[in-house]
């Protein structure tokens, strides 16, 4: 995955981050905050890691690739190089397809791993050929140990970059017998063929047929090749190791030609030649020079053979992880749409069940139960005009069949009864009359002229019929006290009788009390006291069958308001 690839999917990831834990996360929004800044760390260290990782390690440059857009196979060539390779740059370019040579075996890896940076998606045309030719090597242990770092190189590769890379073995002899370039391909599924420039593809039956006895010499010495390969090459990739994998060879090609440049006099190949035929030289076993303006042995032929790497192209494999990253962000989105609509479906019914075990007649907790389902309905009826929020949808809100059952349970409400209005007794009324107005001093006889002071009263009491009158006289201090008491009570009964002979109010509804001095209401010590003191009060209590006036209904006594303010 390229640098702006994995940028790319950083700010994909941050961005459904933030829409899961601010829209559908269950938490508060300091929590769904903190959450998200958390995730958007973790994201920001694993693209950190993933970009030092993806860096290329090497100083390599390998200028002229082909363009990003090339489809053609691209095989990576290593092992013993030809000295004549026909391109002063390590990439070659030929119709079938492009070679880049890698001069050292260590760098196999490093040169991949920069050709696939600089072209992330030439994951599948990748391929690895590894060349051998038995003439360049007198050690076949060192070969081996050769064989195996290429073999680990090449399966660290396959694990990071997740492509099949495929192998292609390519061994490679001089013979004198060889006038000119021969290749035998064997591929998985089909037989040995032959190679050769003059001539099209034929399998060896045919090849050894048509050639005669020259061709069936340079057959058994290529069978001598292929046996070798197998047992110190194809052996060496094949076979089952602790801490390596197997890597089994896409294609397995056996060149011969009449040159093979740096061949050695005593080498591995005539080693092998000398001890299957027990003979120590034979002619044609040897190449015939050295050369270097000969074709360099690269088989062509093969780039359209190889078959076409498995696996995923950085843009696909961008492609699925950001719809992987979708795919994960919707299934936490409807895992926290569907805890947040079971929460509100158990916080609702909780709200119902507690209203309806209230009973009707507990007001206050009624009553408060009754508010909370009045908060519960304001929230439904809010979200079904408005929308439901973000973290209830996604098809998974419930509100809808929430609001039926909350309105009835509020419609269920009866309300407690009004309180009943206090009953207000009333106050008697009190009319105070100066007794030096109405009578001369030491005196129980009114005066003339002060009927006009009591006539007021009489409208008062005429207005109350039914209640009772009580009439009481009090003196100040000044006298006898016995004395003072019978004056006051003589002086009542003047006033009762006036009113019940001017009134027309039957006596009965009258009564009479004289006090004297014992109920003074200022100081007996000052002029102006003694005269409060001396005074008689009129009563109006309200008091039912008080007295009943001829022809007359008994009056009900609720009305309080009633005063008469005469000298009050």
């Amino acid at each position: 995955m390229s640098s702006a690839q994995q940028r790319l999917m950083a700010l994909w990831a941050v961005f459904l981050s933030g829409l899961l834990c601010l829209g559908f996360l269950p938490f508060s929004r300091w929590a769904a905050v903190a959450c998200m800044v958390a995730v958007w760390v973790l994201i920001f260290v694993v693209w950190f890691i993933a970009r030092r990782r993806s860096a290329p390690d090497t100083t390599l440059r390998l200028d002229n690739l082909p363009e990003a857009s090339y489809r053609q196979p691209v095989v990576l060539v290593c092992g013993d190089l030809p000295h004549s390779w026909p391109e002063q740059s390590q990439v070659m370019t030929v119709p079938q397809g492009c070679w880049i040579r890698v001069d050292d075996d260590q760098e196999l890896e490093q040169v991949a791993r920069q050709v696939l940076w600089q072209r992330p998606d030439w994951g599948r045309q990748i391929s690895v050929m590894v060349c051998v030719c038995p003439q360049k090597h007198a050690d076949t242990e060192l070969l081996t140990s050769r064989l195996l770092a290429l073999r680990w190189q090449i399966g660290q590769f396959r694990k990071e970059s997740g492509h099949s890379v495929p192998l292609i073995l390519n061994g490679f002899a001089g013979s004198s017998m060889m006038n000119d370039l021969l290749w035998q391909a064997a591929i998985p599924g089909e037989s040995i063929s032959v190679w050769r420039e003059s001539s099209a593809p034929s399998s060896i039956s045919s090849w050894v047929t048509t050639g005669g006895a020259m061709a069936m010499q340079q057959q058994v010495l290529m069978n001598n090749l292929m046996a070798w390969f197998d047992t110190h090459v194809s052996a060496v990739f094949t076979d089952k190791q602790p801490d390596m994998s197997a890597i089994v060879p896409g294609a397995i090609l056996w060149g011969m030609g009449p040159i093979s440049t740096g061949s050695l006099a005593t080498s591995a190949w005539t080693t092998w030649l000398s001890r299957r035929t027990a003979m120590q030289q034979v002619a044609g076993w040897q190449p015939v020079g050295t050369d270097s303006t000969v074709l360099s042995p690269l088989p062509d032929f093969v780039l359209s053979l190889l078959p076409e790497g498995q696996g995923l192209t950085p843009r696909e494999r961008a492609w699925r992880c950001g719809m992987a990253l979708l795919l994960l962000a919707a299934c936490a989105a409807l895992l926290g749409s569907a805890w947040n609509n079971r929460q509100l479906l158990q916080r609702m019914s909780f709200d119902i069940h507690r209203y309806d075990r209230i009973a009707m007649d507990d007001y206050g907790p009624k009553a408060e139960a009754l508010s909370t389902l009045k908060q519960d309905a304001i929230q439904l009826d809010g979200w079904a005009r408005n929308g439901e929020p973000v973290r209830m949808s996604l098809g998974l809100y419930q509100g809808a069949h929430l609001r039926g059952p909350v309105l009835d349970a509020i419609r269920s409400y009866v309300p407690p009864p009004p309180p009943p209005k206090p009953v207000v007794k009333p106050v008697p009324t009190i009319v105070r009359l100066d007794s030096m107005s109405l009578f001369d001093s030491g005196k129980a006889e009114l005066k003339a002229g002060s009927t006009k002071m009591l006539v007021g009263s009489l409208v008062g009491i005429k207005a109350k019929p039914g209640w009772l009158i009580v009439v009481s006289g009090h003196t100040d201090n000044t006298g006898n006290p016995q004395l003072n008491q019978t004056l006051s009570l003589k002086r009542a009964e003047a006033v009762r009788n006036w009113m019940r002979d001017t009134g027309d109010v039957p006596e009965s509804c009258f009564a009479v009390q004289g006090y004297g001095e014992s109920r003074p209401v200022a100081t007996n010590d000052t002029p102006e006291g003694r005269t409060l003191n001396r005074r008689v009060e009129i009563s109006l209590v309200p008091q039912a069958n008080a007295c009943q006036i001829p022809d007359n209904k008994l009056a009900s006594s609720q009305d309080e308001d009633a005063s008469l303010h005469n000298g009050e």
